[in-house]
């Protein structure tokens, strides 16, 4: 039997559509706290005992399905070199010696 009555989860195996479904909610929970695939893996790998290969292959799913949604999730999530870092690094903008 592939129950297991010490997680609140559905079964993968019993109810796999219901699986999917919880786990696609729990990757949107991962977008609305700013993380990344890799990040959102790990959490769901940590936290909930979502094989790390079913995480991948439902994000895979949600991206085929929402490209442009994940290429303006990504663009916003990833951090952007600062330009102050740059001007801070040059003595010829005012940098001291």
């Amino acid at each position: 039997m592939h129950h297991n009555n010490q997680h609140p989860f559905p079964c993968l195996n019993c109810h796999p559509h219901s699986y999917i479904r919880m786990v696609q909610q729990l990757i949107e929970r991962c977008l609305l706290l700013h993380m990344d695939r890799d990040q959102c893996i790990k959490a769901l790998a940590e936290h909930a005992k979502i094989r790390p290969l079913i995480t991948l292959t439902v994000w895979r799913g949600l991206l085929k399905e929402n490209r442009d949604f994940f290429e303006t999730y990504s663009r916003a999530i990833t951090p952007r070199p600062s330009i102050s870092g740059y001007l801070g690094n040059s003595s010829r903008f005012g940098g001291r010696r």
